[in-house]
Formats: C-alpha cells, sequence, structure tokens
C-alpha cells in the first residue's frame, strides 16, 4: 500500500470506502505508483473536489440540514397521503424515533467522512500553504458537524493506510484538535473581502472557532451544558476581530439579499458559502439550493415545488408581523411569479393576484395546522410554508426549477457573529451589552427593541434570525430545550442528543462505539 496511490486514482471508490471499508484491495493501484500519480495529480484539482464535496453533506437536505432542522420545533415533514412517506425517515426524525438504521443518518455520517478525506487527500500532492490552510480548514469544518451530531469522528492522518480503521477521536481530543488546527491555518487564510466568501478565509476560521468555543460545554455535556468563563472570552475575543477586522460586514438591507441568486454580489453578511451556478466544476453535477424552494412549495405555484415541507405554527407566531424575515415580497420573484418570501401562509396568488387552487380544485390556501400524517382534501394546505432562498428566475430558464440557481449556499453569516457574541456576554453577566446587539438586529429587521433579555428570549432571536440555516438543533442543546416537547413531538429520551453509529460502520471500524442507548 505505502507504494501505490490508491487514494486518487480510484477517487470514486477510495473515497466512498475510506472509512468504513477493511477489505479495499491493493491491486486497485497496482498501475500508478506514486511518482506517477505526483506528475499527474495537482493538489489545484484536489482542492477543488474537497470544496466540492461540501455539496452533499450541507446543501443535501437529507443531511447535516435535515438532521439540524427537522429534528426541531422550526420544521415538519409531514406524509402527504402518498407523498413524502419515504419510510417514515421525515417522521422519525422530527419526532426523535430515529434509530442506527435510519437512511439518512447513515448517509450524513458518510458524506461528511468523505469530505474530511477529499480535504486530507489534498495534503498528499505537493500543496503550497494557502491550499494547505485551505484543505485542513474544510477538514475542520467535516469534524465539527461529525463530531456535533455524533460525538465522536473517524480519523485518518494523509499517510494513513487505507487498509487499517481509522482512530476514532472523541469529543473533547476532537474539539482540541479541531481548534488547533483553526488556529494554526489562520496566518495562511486570505482575508475577506479580497478573498470571496466562497473560498476558506480568516473569518470563516474565526467564526467556526467562536462555534467551538460557545458550544464545547455543551459537547461534552449534552445534558447539563456548562459555559467556561475563559471559552466566553474567547468567543467574544474572535468576534470582535471579525467585527473590526477588514471585512467590512454589515447587516444587510435587505435581510433576504443574503440568500438571493446573486448573494454574492449583495450580501454584506456572508462570511463562508459554497459557491453555485451552472458549468462551475465538472466535478459537482449543479448544486442543491433550489431543493430549497422546491421542497416546501405546492406543485401549482411558480416554481412548482415538491408539496413538503413546513413551519410549525408555534415557531412562526415568535416573529412580529413587522418583521421582514416573516415575510415580504421580493423583486425578482414577487413580481414575475406572485411568490413572497420568508413564511407562506393562507390563499396565495399568481403575479396578476389571481388565487391559486390545489390539484383538486380548492384554494390553495396554507394553514397553520399540520400533522406528521396528513390525509383528506386538505393535505396539499396544511402547514406554513418557508422560502429561505429566494428562487433563482435570472440566472437561466431552468434555474428556478433545476441544479444551475446562482443562490450560493451560506454557512457563516454576520448576524450569527452579533448573536454568538451577545450570548457569550449574557453568559457572563453581560446583558446590557447582550440587549444593545439583539436590538440592533431587531431594529435592522423591521421588529420592535425589547426592554430586556434572557436566555430564552436570546434563543427565540436567534430562532427568528437563523430559521432553516441549520443551526436550531445545536442551539436547542446548547440552552437546555433539545428534549423539551413541542408540537408533534413529545418530552423524549436523553439518548436523542446524540446520533446513532451506523450499522454499517460499526461493523468495519472496531474503534467506534455506539453512542449510549442505542
Amino acid at each position: 500500500m505505502t507504494k501505490h496511490i490508491i487514494r486518487t486514482a480510484f477517487a470514486a471508490v477510495a473515497i466512498s470506502m475510506s472509512f468504513t471499508a477493511c477489505s479495499l484491495k491493493e491491486e486497485l493501484g497496482s498501475s500508478l505508483t506514486k511518482g506517477q500519480a505526483d506528475s499527474v495529480i495537482t493538489a489545484k484539482s484536489l482542492l477543488q473536489n474537497a470544496y466540492d464535496g461540501l455539496q452533499m453533506p450541507y446543501q443535501d437536505f437529507s443531511n447535516s440540514w435535515g438532521m439540524s432542522v427537522m429534528t426541531t420545533d422550526e420544521a415538519v415533514g409531514p406524509t402527504r397521503a402518498g407523498d413524502w412517506d419515504d419510510n417514515g425517515v421525515w417522521r422519525a426524525l422530527h419526532e426523535h424515533s430515529w434509530t442506527p438504521d435510519h437512511a439518512h443518518v447513515q448517509n450524513t455520517f458518510t458524506s461528511l467522512l468523505q469530505l474530511q478525506f477529499a480535504a486530507t487527500n489534498v495534503l498528499n500532492f505537493r500543496p503550497n500553504a494557502s491550499q494547505i490552510a485551505q484543505a485542513r480548514f474544510l477538514r475542520a469544518l467535516s469534524m465539527y458537524t461529525t463530531v456535533d451530531l455524533w460525538g465522536q469522528v473517524p480519523f485518518r492522518n494523509p499517510q494513513d493506510t487505507l487498509l487499517n480503521a481509522p482512530r476514532v477521536m472523541k469529543t473533547q481530543e476532537a474539539m482540541d484538535y479541531i481548534i488547533a488546527e483553526l488556529k494554526a491555518i489562520m496566518p495562511d487564510l486570505g482575508d475577506r473581502p479580497a478573498t470571496p466568501a466562497y473560498v476558506a478565509n480568516k473569518d470563516a476560521a474565526r467564526f467556526l472557532l467562536m462555534k467551538c468555543y460557545l458550544n464545547k460545554g455543551a459537547f461534552l455535556n449534552r445534558q447539563s451544558p456548562t459555559f467556561a468563563p475563559g471559552d466566553m472570552q474567547q468567543v467574544l475575543s474572535y468576534a470582535n476581530d471579525i467585527i473590526s477586522g477588514p471585512g467590512g460586514y454589515s447587516l444587510a438591507n435587505n435581510y433576504f439579499d443574503n440568500f438571493s441568486y446573486d448573494n454574492d454580489i449583495k450580501s454584506t453578511e456572508n462570511i463562508f458559502t459554497q459557491q453555485n451556478g451552472p458549468n462551475l466544476s465538472t466535478a459537482r453535477s449543479g448544486n442543491a439550493t433550489y431543493a430549497r424552494w422546491k421542497f416546501t412549495l405546492h406543485y401549482n405555484q411558480n416554481p412548482s415545488g415538491w408539496n413538503g415541507f413546513a413551519t410549525l405554527s408555534d415557531f412562526y407566531n415568535k416573529f412580529e408581523n413587522t418583521d421582514i424575515r416573516k415575510g415580504t415580497a421580493y423583486q425578482g420573484v414577487t413580481n414575475i411569479s406572485g411568490l413572497r418570501v420568508g413564511f407562506l401562509i393562507g390563499q396565495q396568488y399568481d403575479q396578476n393576484g389571481t388565487a391559486l387552487k390545489d390539484r383538486k380544485g380548492n384554494p390553495l390556501a396554507f394553514t397553520p395546522d399540520v400533522q406528521l400524517k396528513e390525509t383528506g382534501n386538505n393535505l396539499e394546505v396544511t402547514g406554513i410554508r418557508v422560502i429561505k432562498y429566494p428562487p433563482d428566475f435570472m440566472t437561466s430558464a431552468s434555474a428556478k426549477d433545476g441544479n444551475d440557481a446562482s443562490n450560493d449556499y451560506v454557512f457563516f453569516r454576520y448576524a450569527d457573529v452579533l448573536l454568538m457574541q451577545a450570548e457569550a456576554m449574557l453568559r457572563i453577566g453581560n446583558a446590557p451589552g447582550a440587549l444593545a446587539i439583539v436590538n440592533t438586529i431587531r431594529v435592522q429587521r423591521g421588529a420592535s427593541a425589547v426592554a430586556g433579555i434572557d436566555l430564552q428570549g436570546l434563543l427565540d432571536e436567534r430562532g427568528r434570525e437563523l430559521y432553516w440555516e441549520g443551526w436550531r438543533r445545536q442551539d436547542l442543546i446548547r440552552f437546555g430545550k433539545f428534549l423539551d416537547p413541542w408540537q408533534l413531538k413529545s418530552k423524549d429520551d436523553p439518548k436523542y442528543l446524540l446520533f446513532p453509529i451506523p450499522t454499517r460502520d460499526l461493523a468495519v471500524n472496531k474503534n467506534l462505539t455506539q453512542n449510549p442507548g442505542y
């Protein structure tokens, strides 16, 4: 194995099996020596492959997004007669009844490890300092998400043989490693805005460090999270570096510009994204941001949707009517199709003001009532629908309906920096400072200022600002609320604070241990 390069010559095989298979045959790569591989494989192409590898675990809604959003009070994926049953996988996520054989749990674990492998593989092929730093950042991001969801992460060094099972880092070791990595690579990452948001940059590393320090105590003790003052000071320090640095961030004048088809130009908040649009990479077939509107819209809307996901009325009711985040018209969408952005409730219309109907001829009027299993005449209209990314009507005729949409996928945003800063202040006793930050955001979004702020109020504000961006599960755990009952989910077992290690992975990696309760 040491004299042959399987890792890249047979990328599809190696990546898919690198963290799970013990029986990979050396003969697969026997025709390509390391010297030959170094002459035809470039770190640049491998780094692009690693960036492309962000799509599956993050943009694909059935991976980490589904596990981090569908398991919370801000989203539900009801079965609508024959639609969206999928063997109950969406219901199991929302009601917290998943098992080690849950398809999305398995797929997410695999795709995150594939991303880690792709990033690590860059380090084998003589990358320059910038490429090394970017690859290590992508690896740290995938490791962070894996620890968040499972509390342990398989890990390989660049030269480790694929014939041996990877070692496994538990939470403490993994968090220490991620933090050390992010600090080490900082000098070799570029500054925003000279470095595009879709390239790993210093502020992206600082943002992820803020997440690490803010969540470390919750990851280590999920039932009783702790918040060391020193960790909160680290959060504040990195927040100050981002706020006072060259990035030039500010809260967007229009909240939905952060997610629009031209958000790479319009957004004043986006820190780290994945670039999307047609013909970006032969290794990546399009993107999945279009699914963010397709999976929630009705068939008879424009764009035509898949009549699926919704939010819950208790979550919707947290918003004031004047809050732009609740819903608004959006130029380039509403004037073309009649579709508004934000939350869709009540009668829906086309661009001419004509009331739409469902497939049975009933008024297409979305209701706040929704069940995990819908039946009857109203099954197409139950549930408040959500449009976080304004559909792309501008890139091409097919962008609104296909994977050439140009909305860059948003990972890290300036508003979250401010909310993490406010939370760290609140947790060390600086409630006035936290209140000032929260009110700055609220007023910018069209909501009224509040007289005071406590932890529940801050959690609610994070929900209003960051809904459907993939942070809700992590937030609920950190604030001690994930096991509480909410709509369509009763109070449940502490084992659900972590996901189970998939059965298949336990079978092939003796270093993994099943999480308690499974």
